[in-house]
């Protein structure tokens, strides 16, 4: 029974949409974790600066080795972009190197654990602090770590060994026998980096852990990349397996690099044939060639170009409506795996474009050079050839599956068809205002929803997405025009 005045709620048929990050980078490669405050391997590891990625998976200038830290570069150092998501799979307990016992310089109670080379005794890169040995200098006595001396890293990431005032190494000491593990990053393989999933354990490794960072970190990858691992074959593939259908709802895609070396393509003609040869042709994928330089030190161009990327997103509001390409890559040169420097003129990068593969030309400056994914020129259809419009497909498929995942399992109703339409016009209204895209709807239609199907539980929308393509030719026509000439004499003249 009811008396009085009573007022009750309608739930709004307008929701807020929600947005995903359009281009939140996923790399995976190694890292020397012995120079971090904690062991990550195996596990997805966010970081939204460069102190902090430093912190959590070490740094090194040895780029070929650690290839981790060439994406630090690119995103914290050249193009100021965050946060990216790190997964290492350098294991220390697996990837390591015992190296003999061999007598050290004792030099104002420190030991900087060395080796020679060429003459001259260089820092030891790689140390496992926590395995270092220290004896006497006829190796017969073993003195006791933070007791007698204390190991820590100098600012160049090599071990020191101080001796501890009061311990058991007499003062005045002028040599020390030390052994040590140090890591052995030329041990990971292609097998390290594709990893796996054990059912039994639940545990992740390499590429699999990329099924780990929404579930984990809570955020969604929008570009993998495995510089200095993908231009193998069985990487590149595993990568694009984690592309259309990561998590079972979430689409991303993935930059590769084209093999370089000697054998494979290391020059501009040889690129196309290289690229098909290893079916580098799925449309979830940008391939790049070759390397780069800058200064004296050596990148792939997955890893400049997924940083740009995200450049540029960022300076479009986070909306992945631009394309990369003819952007400032900043870099100061183009070279193959063998080292040679290559030179091209636009016709050569333009080749090397036509077949599905992106690079870098020097017009006015470095800019990086390519508009399509890899399934050009094969698959015609623009949503799946132009990188910016596979690339905002994706980006608009997570903001709807995350917008709309609370609708799941609600009745199929007048209701929930007008909130799910009225929410993708307004944000889509939101896209064509901004100059984005040139159209954007979303329509029921019950041609596409038969009773069957919504008796089964099943509703269908139809989304018209019309991004613009990049200008990627730009025509100008030029005629003489013989009247005006005539025009102008006829008023005379001096």
């Amino acid at each position: 029974m009811t008396h009085g005045v009573i007022v009750t709620e309608i739930p709004t048929t307008l929701l807020a949409p929600i947005q995903s990050d359009s281009a939140i980078q996923v790399a995976v490669g190694t890292a020397p974790v012995n120079l971090a405050t904690s062991l990550n391997v195996n596990v997805p590891v966010l970081a939204n600066s460069y102190a902090e990625a430093v912190e959590k998976l070490g740094w090194s200038d040895d780029f070929e080795n650690y290839t981790l830290c060439q994406v630090m570069s690119a995103s914290f150092q050249i193009f100021n972009v965050m946060p990216v998501v790190f997964i290492n799979v350098l294991n220390p307990a697996i990837h390591n190197e015992t190296v003999a016992e061999s007598l050290h310089v004792v030099t104002n109670g420190q030991v900087m654990i060395t080796v020679e080379v060429d003459d001259e005794f260089q820092g030891v890169p790689g140390v496992l602090i926590d395995k270092i040995k220290v004896k006497d200098q006829e190796g017969t006595t073993t003195y006791d770590a933070d007791k007698d001396y204390i190991t820590a890293f100098n600012d160049d990431g090599f071990a020191v060994v101080s001796i501890v005032e009061g311990g058991s190494i007499p003062a005045g000491t002028t040599h020390l026998t030390i052994g040590y593990t140090k890591l052995a990053p030329e041990m990971v393989t292609s097998s390290d980096i594709l990893g796996g999933y054990n059912a039994a354990t639940g545990i992740y490794k390499g590429i699999e852990c990329i099924a780990q960072v929404y579930p984990r970190l809570g955020i969604l990858p929008g570009i993998l990349t495995a510089p200095g691992w993908s231009h193998i074959p069985e990487v590149a593939m595993a990568l694009v397996g984690k592309t259309e259908n990561l998590n079972g709802s979430f689409k991303c895609l993935t930059y590769v690099d084209i093999d370089s070396s000697k054998g494979a393509a290391p020059t501009y003609d040889t690129v196309k044939a290289w690229k098909d040869k290893h079916s580098y042709t799925d449309r979830w994928m940008y391939p790049l060639w070759p390397k780069a330089i800058i200064g004296n030190q050596t990148y792939y161009l997955s890893a400049l170009a997924a940083a740009l990327t995200a450049q540029t997103d960022i300076s479009n509001a986070g909306v992945p409506a631009l394309s990369p390409s003819n952007k400032n890559l900043r870099i100061t040169g183009l070279i193959n795996e063998e080292g040679d420097a290559i030179y091209l003129d636009q016709t050569q990068a333009n080749f090397v474009n036509g077949g599905g593969v992106a690079t870098a030309v020097n017009i006015g400056g470095w800019k990086l050079w390519g508009n399509h994914t890899a399934a050009f020129p094969e698959n015609t259809d623009p949503k799946d050839f132009w990188l910016n419009f596979r690339r905002l497909f994706a980006w608009d498929a997570n903001n709807t599956v995350l917008t709309f995942l609370g609708f799941v399992d609600q009745p199929i109703s007048n209701r929930l068809i007008q909130t799910v339409v009225n929410t993708k016009n307004l944000q889509g209204n939101g896209y064509v205002a901004a100059g984005n895209l040139a159209a954007y709807r979303c329509e029921y239609i019950p041609a596409e929803n038969p009773l069957t199907s919504i008796i089964s539980g099943t509703v269908t929308f139809h989304l018209y997405i019309s991004p613009y393509p990049p200008a990627q030719t730009i025509i100008f026509k030029q005629e003489f025009d013989p009247y005006a000439l005539e025009s102008a004499l006829s008023g005379g003249g001096a």
